[in-house]
Protein backbone atom coordinates (compact mmCIF):
# COMPACT_ATOMS: atom_id res chain seq x y z
CA UNK A 1 0.00 0.00 0.00
CA UNK A 2 1.52 3.31 -1.15
CA UNK A 3 0.03 4.94 1.83
CA UNK A 4 -0.50 4.10 5.54
CA UNK A 5 -4.01 5.46 6.80
CA UNK A 6 -6.28 5.76 9.82
CA UNK A 7 -9.85 5.56 8.75
CA UNK A 8 -9.24 7.45 5.67
CA UNK A 9 -6.71 9.55 6.40
CA UNK A 10 -3.84 10.01 4.14
CA UNK A 11 -0.48 9.59 5.66
CA UNK A 12 2.21 8.81 3.34
CA UNK A 13 5.11 6.09 4.02
CA UNK A 14 7.93 8.63 4.51
CA UNK A 15 6.66 11.24 7.22
CA UNK A 16 7.81 9.50 9.82
CA UNK A 17 11.74 9.79 8.76
CA UNK A 18 10.37 13.53 7.68
CA UNK A 19 8.94 14.19 10.93
CA UNK A 20 12.25 13.06 12.81
CA UNK A 21 14.78 15.06 10.41
CA UNK A 22 12.88 18.40 11.47
CA UNK A 23 12.59 17.80 14.96
CA UNK A 24 16.51 16.96 14.82
CA UNK A 25 17.12 20.35 12.58
CA UNK A 26 18.56 18.37 9.76
CA UNK A 27 15.60 19.27 7.56
CA UNK A 28 14.83 22.54 6.09
CA UNK A 29 11.37 22.85 5.33
CA UNK A 30 10.53 24.03 1.88
CA UNK A 31 9.07 27.69 1.52
CA UNK A 32 4.61 26.75 0.69
CA UNK A 33 3.29 27.67 -2.70
CA UNK A 34 -0.09 29.78 -2.62
CA UNK A 35 -2.79 27.73 -4.13
CA UNK A 36 -6.85 27.62 -3.80
CA UNK A 37 -9.21 24.99 -3.82
CA UNK A 38 -13.32 25.09 -4.23
CA UNK A 39 -15.67 23.35 -2.33
CA UNK A 40 -18.21 23.61 -5.53
CA UNK A 41 -21.99 22.50 -3.90
CA UNK A 42 -25.18 22.14 -5.50
CA UNK A 43 -28.45 21.43 -4.22
CA UNK A 44 -30.73 18.11 -3.78
CA UNK A 45 -33.64 16.78 -2.48
CA UNK A 46 -31.43 15.11 -0.11
CA UNK A 47 -29.38 18.25 0.83
CA UNK A 48 -26.60 20.03 -0.89
CA UNK A 49 -24.11 17.79 -2.69
CA UNK A 50 -20.11 18.72 -3.39
CA UNK A 51 -18.11 17.69 -6.18
CA UNK A 52 -14.95 15.56 -5.58
CA UNK A 53 -11.95 14.60 -7.53
CA UNK A 54 -9.92 11.47 -6.57
CA UNK A 55 -6.90 11.91 -7.51
CA UNK A 56 -4.75 9.18 -9.50
CA UNK A 57 -2.44 7.17 -7.60
CA UNK A 58 0.68 8.42 -9.57
CA UNK A 59 0.28 11.42 -8.31
CA UNK A 60 3.66 12.46 -6.14
CA UNK A 61 1.25 14.76 -3.94
CA UNK A 62 -1.90 12.96 -2.38
CA UNK A 63 -2.19 10.15 -5.16
CA UNK A 64 -5.44 8.36 -4.56
CA UNK A 65 -7.19 10.82 -1.94
CA UNK A 66 -9.72 12.53 -2.86
CA UNK A 67 -9.88 16.08 -3.28
CA UNK A 68 -11.93 19.04 -4.47
CA UNK A 69 -11.36 21.20 -7.47
CA UNK A 70 -7.79 23.59 -7.16
CA UNK A 71 -4.53 24.08 -7.94
CA UNK A 72 -1.36 26.67 -7.65
CA UNK A 73 -1.68 30.25 -8.36
CA UNK A 74 -0.16 31.45 -11.60
CA UNK A 75 1.64 34.33 -11.34
CA UNK A 76 0.59 36.47 -14.06
CA UNK A 77 -2.72 36.43 -12.04
CA UNK A 78 -1.06 38.94 -9.44
CA UNK A 79 -2.01 42.04 -11.55
CA UNK A 80 -1.17 44.54 -14.45
CA UNK A 81 2.41 43.35 -14.48
CA UNK A 82 3.64 40.55 -16.06
CA UNK A 83 6.09 38.31 -14.17
CA UNK A 84 9.54 38.78 -14.59
CA UNK A 85 11.56 38.39 -17.72
CA UNK A 86 7.28 37.55 -19.59
CA UNK A 87 6.93 39.32 -22.84
CA UNK A 88 3.38 39.78 -22.59
CA UNK A 89 2.53 43.39 -22.52
CA UNK A 90 1.33 44.50 -18.95
CA UNK A 91 -2.18 45.01 -20.09
CA UNK A 92 -2.63 41.20 -20.67
CA UNK A 93 -2.67 40.52 -17.09
CA UNK A 94 -5.69 42.99 -15.99
CA UNK A 95 -8.47 40.80 -14.96
CA UNK A 96 -12.27 41.45 -15.73
CA UNK A 97 -13.62 42.27 -12.06
CA UNK A 98 -17.01 41.95 -10.40
CA UNK A 99 -18.04 41.18 -6.91
CA UNK A 100 -16.15 42.58 -3.60
CA UNK A 101 -12.76 44.79 -4.02
CA UNK A 102 -9.16 43.75 -4.42
CA UNK A 103 -8.71 46.07 -1.01
CA UNK A 104 -11.88 43.81 0.49
CA UNK A 105 -10.34 40.68 -0.57
CA UNK A 106 -6.94 41.48 0.95
CA UNK A 107 -8.49 41.83 4.13
CA UNK A 108 -10.40 39.02 4.51
CA UNK A 109 -7.51 36.55 3.01
CA UNK A 110 -4.63 38.49 5.06
CA UNK A 111 -2.43 39.21 1.86
CA UNK A 112 -1.79 42.43 -0.39
CA UNK A 113 -4.19 43.53 -3.00
CA UNK A 114 -1.94 41.72 -5.92
CA UNK A 115 -2.17 38.33 -4.02
CA UNK A 116 -5.48 38.54 -2.75
CA UNK A 117 -6.29 38.62 -6.70
CA UNK A 118 -4.16 35.96 -7.71
CA UNK A 119 -5.32 33.35 -4.92
CA UNK A 120 -9.20 34.35 -6.35
CA UNK A 121 -8.33 34.21 -9.71
CA UNK A 122 -6.79 31.05 -8.87
CA UNK A 123 -9.94 29.42 -7.51
CA UNK A 124 -11.83 30.43 -10.46
CA UNK A 125 -9.41 29.07 -12.61
CA UNK A 126 -8.80 25.50 -11.87
CA UNK A 127 -12.31 25.42 -11.18
CA UNK A 128 -12.90 25.73 -14.75
CA UNK A 129 -9.66 23.85 -15.49
CA UNK A 130 -10.38 20.70 -13.58
CA UNK A 131 -14.16 20.60 -13.67
CA UNK A 132 -15.22 22.90 -16.45
CA UNK A 133 -17.21 25.08 -14.34
CA UNK A 134 -16.52 29.11 -14.21
CA UNK A 135 -17.91 31.68 -12.08
CA UNK A 136 -17.81 34.48 -14.64
CA UNK A 137 -20.32 36.14 -16.66
CA UNK A 138 -20.58 38.88 -19.21
CA UNK A 139 -21.90 41.58 -16.92
CA UNK A 140 -21.54 41.80 -12.51
CA UNK A 141 -24.97 40.55 -11.90
CA UNK A 142 -24.82 37.34 -14.41
CA UNK A 143 -23.13 34.33 -15.41
CA UNK A 144 -22.57 32.25 -18.39
CA UNK A 145 -24.59 29.26 -19.20
CA UNK A 146 -23.15 26.08 -20.87
CA UNK A 147 -18.92 25.78 -20.98
CA UNK A 148 -19.26 22.93 -23.33
CA UNK A 149 -18.39 23.00 -27.09
CA UNK A 150 -15.30 22.98 -29.20
CA UNK A 151 -14.11 26.37 -28.65
CA UNK A 152 -14.80 26.61 -24.79
CA UNK A 153 -12.56 23.38 -24.61
CA UNK A 154 -10.14 24.72 -26.78
CA UNK A 155 -9.41 27.85 -24.53
CA UNK A 156 -9.58 25.40 -20.96
CA UNK A 157 -6.45 23.37 -22.93
CA UNK A 158 -4.82 26.65 -23.46
CA UNK A 159 -5.09 27.60 -19.70
CA UNK A 160 -4.23 24.31 -18.83
CA UNK A 161 -1.24 24.43 -20.75
CA UNK A 162 -0.07 28.04 -19.68
CA UNK A 163 -0.69 29.06 -23.10
CA UNK A 164 -3.40 31.67 -22.26
CA UNK A 165 -3.47 34.05 -19.18
CA UNK A 166 -6.64 33.93 -17.56
CA UNK A 167 -6.79 37.79 -17.68
CA UNK A 168 -6.51 36.96 -21.44
CA UNK A 169 -9.10 34.45 -21.48
CA UNK A 170 -11.65 36.45 -19.81
CA UNK A 171 -10.89 39.44 -21.93
CA UNK A 172 -11.13 37.53 -25.26
CA UNK A 173 -14.88 36.40 -23.99
CA UNK A 174 -15.74 39.30 -22.97
CA UNK A 175 -16.20 38.36 -19.40
CA UNK A 176 -15.59 39.37 -15.69
CA UNK A 177 -14.72 37.01 -13.16
CA UNK A 178 -17.44 37.02 -10.52
CA UNK A 179 -15.57 36.86 -6.86
CA UNK A 180 -19.00 37.52 -5.36
CA UNK A 181 -19.71 33.62 -5.96
CA UNK A 182 -17.10 32.60 -3.70
CA UNK A 183 -17.04 32.83 -0.10
CA UNK A 184 -13.64 32.23 1.67
CA UNK A 185 -14.10 29.25 3.85
CA UNK A 186 -10.44 27.92 5.90
CA UNK A 187 -7.00 27.96 5.11
CA UNK A 188 -4.63 25.28 5.65
CA UNK A 189 -0.61 25.18 5.40
CA UNK A 190 1.04 21.64 4.59
CA UNK A 191 3.30 20.83 7.68
CA UNK A 192 6.77 21.70 7.03
CA UNK A 193 7.91 18.43 7.56
CA UNK A 194 6.25 18.07 3.72
CA UNK A 195 8.43 17.89 0.64
CA UNK A 196 5.44 19.76 -1.40
CA UNK A 197 4.05 22.28 0.23
CA UNK A 198 0.73 24.65 -0.16
CA UNK A 199 -0.60 27.77 1.51
CA UNK A 200 -3.92 26.82 0.73
CA UNK A 201 -7.17 28.92 0.54
CA UNK A 202 -10.51 26.95 0.66
CA UNK A 203 -13.31 28.99 -1.04
CA UNK A 204 -17.09 27.66 -1.14
CA UNK A 205 -19.16 28.41 -4.16
CA UNK A 206 -22.65 27.16 -5.96
CA UNK A 207 -22.63 25.24 -9.12
CA UNK A 208 -24.23 27.65 -11.74
CA UNK A 209 -27.49 26.91 -13.52
CA UNK A 210 -26.78 26.01 -16.81
CA UNK A 211 -23.51 24.72 -16.13
CA UNK A 212 -22.46 20.99 -14.97
CA UNK A 213 -19.13 19.86 -14.31
CA UNK A 214 -16.92 17.60 -16.61
CA UNK A 215 -13.92 15.29 -15.35
CA UNK A 216 -11.58 17.23 -17.66
CA UNK A 217 -8.61 17.15 -15.37
CA UNK A 218 -5.82 15.03 -15.83
CA UNK A 219 -4.93 14.49 -12.03
CA UNK A 220 -8.08 12.86 -11.32
CA UNK A 221 -9.41 9.21 -12.17
CA UNK A 222 -12.73 9.79 -10.84
CA UNK A 223 -15.66 12.76 -10.28
CA UNK A 224 -18.06 12.89 -7.72
CA UNK A 225 -20.95 13.80 -6.06
CA UNK A 226 -21.97 13.48 -2.70
CA UNK A 227 -23.73 14.86 0.24
CA UNK A 228 -21.03 16.06 2.82
CA UNK A 229 -22.28 13.61 5.24
CA UNK A 230 -22.19 10.44 2.89
CA UNK A 231 -18.38 11.54 2.13
CA UNK A 232 -17.33 11.82 5.88
CA UNK A 233 -19.18 8.38 6.33
CA UNK A 234 -17.28 6.87 3.37
CA UNK A 235 -13.78 8.29 5.24
CA UNK A 236 -14.84 7.00 8.47
CA UNK A 237 -15.21 3.66 7.02
CA UNK A 238 -11.98 3.94 5.73
CA UNK A 239 -13.45 3.55 2.04
CA UNK A 240 -12.43 7.12 0.86
CA UNK A 241 -9.32 8.37 1.35
CA UNK A 242 -8.33 12.06 2.33
CA UNK A 243 -6.03 14.65 3.80
CA UNK A 244 -6.55 16.02 6.88
CA UNK A 245 -8.51 19.67 5.13
CA UNK A 246 -10.55 17.77 2.94
CA UNK A 247 -12.29 15.83 5.86
CA UNK A 248 -12.42 18.49 7.86
CA UNK A 249 -14.05 20.86 5.75
CA UNK A 250 -16.46 18.35 4.42
CA UNK A 251 -17.25 17.97 8.38
CA UNK A 252 -17.85 21.49 8.70
CA UNK A 253 -20.57 21.76 5.65
CA UNK A 254 -22.36 18.64 7.03
CA UNK A 255 -24.26 21.56 9.09
CA UNK A 256 -25.86 23.28 6.23
CA UNK A 257 -28.99 22.17 4.55
CA UNK A 258 -28.20 24.36 1.35
CA UNK A 259 -25.49 26.15 -0.84
CA UNK A 260 -26.80 29.13 -0.11
CA UNK A 261 -26.90 28.51 3.63
CA UNK A 262 -23.02 27.59 3.07
CA UNK A 263 -22.25 30.41 1.43
CA UNK A 264 -24.36 33.08 3.44
CA UNK A 265 -22.23 31.55 6.55
CA UNK A 266 -18.98 32.25 4.56
CA UNK A 267 -18.02 35.67 5.72
CA UNK A 268 -17.46 34.68 9.66
CA UNK A 269 -15.61 31.80 9.09
CA UNK A 270 -12.27 31.92 11.03
CA UNK A 271 -9.15 32.04 8.52
CA UNK A 272 -6.29 31.40 10.70
CA UNK A 273 -3.73 29.21 8.83
CA UNK A 274 -3.94 25.65 10.19
CA UNK A 275 -0.79 23.82 10.16
CA UNK A 276 0.42 20.45 11.53
CA UNK A 277 2.68 20.48 14.17
CA UNK A 278 5.36 17.38 15.47
CA UNK A 279 7.13 17.23 19.00
CA UNK A 280 9.33 14.55 20.27
CA UNK A 281 7.58 13.01 23.20
CA UNK A 282 8.31 9.67 25.44
CA UNK A 283 10.36 7.77 22.82
CA UNK A 284 7.89 8.96 19.67
CA UNK A 285 7.24 12.02 17.75
CA UNK A 286 3.32 13.33 18.34
CA UNK A 287 2.16 14.93 15.30
CA UNK A 288 -1.05 17.31 15.54
CA UNK A 289 -3.36 19.80 13.45
CA UNK A 290 -4.08 22.80 15.90
CA UNK A 291 -8.00 22.69 16.60
CA UNK A 292 -8.56 18.99 15.04
CA UNK A 293 -7.72 16.45 17.73
CA UNK A 294 -9.00 13.61 15.08
CA UNK A 295 -5.73 13.95 13.00
CA UNK A 296 -3.44 13.06 15.89
CA UNK A 297 -0.84 10.89 15.29
CA UNK A 298 1.91 9.14 17.37
CA UNK A 299 4.70 8.49 15.59
CA UNK A 300 6.98 5.69 16.79
CA UNK A 301 10.65 5.87 17.66
CA UNK A 302 12.30 3.91 14.91
CA UNK A 303 15.33 2.83 17.25
CA UNK A 304 12.69 1.19 19.44
CA UNK A 305 9.81 0.24 17.67
CA UNK A 306 11.21 -1.12 13.94
CA UNK A 307 8.31 -1.53 11.94
CA UNK A 308 5.27 -0.71 13.76
CA UNK A 309 3.17 1.94 11.86
CA UNK A 310 1.72 5.15 13.33
CA UNK A 311 -1.66 5.38 15.39
CA UNK A 312 -4.34 7.54 15.68
CA UNK A 313 -6.09 8.96 18.93
CA UNK A 314 -10.05 9.13 17.31
CA UNK A 315 -12.79 6.98 17.99
CA UNK A 316 -12.17 3.93 16.61
CA UNK A 317 -9.11 4.66 15.12
CA UNK A 318 -7.07 1.89 13.57
CA UNK A 319 -3.36 1.07 12.84
CA UNK A 320 -1.88 2.94 10.23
Amino acid sequence: MANGQANGQWFPPEWPDRIRALAAGTLTPVTPRRAATVMLLKDTGAGPVVHLLRRRASMAFAGGAYAYPGGGVDPRDGGAFPPEGGREPAAAYDIGWAGPTRAWWADRLGVDEAGAQAIVCAAVRETYEEVGVLLAGPTADSVVGDTTGADWEADRAALVARDLSFAEFLRRRSLVLRSDLLGAWARWITPEFEARRYDTWFFVAALPRGQRTRNVSTEADRAVWMTPAEAAAGYDKGELLMMPPTIATLRQLTAYGSAAGALAAAPGRDLTPVQAEARPADGEIVLTWPGHDEFTQHIPDARHTAGRLPTTETTGGAPA
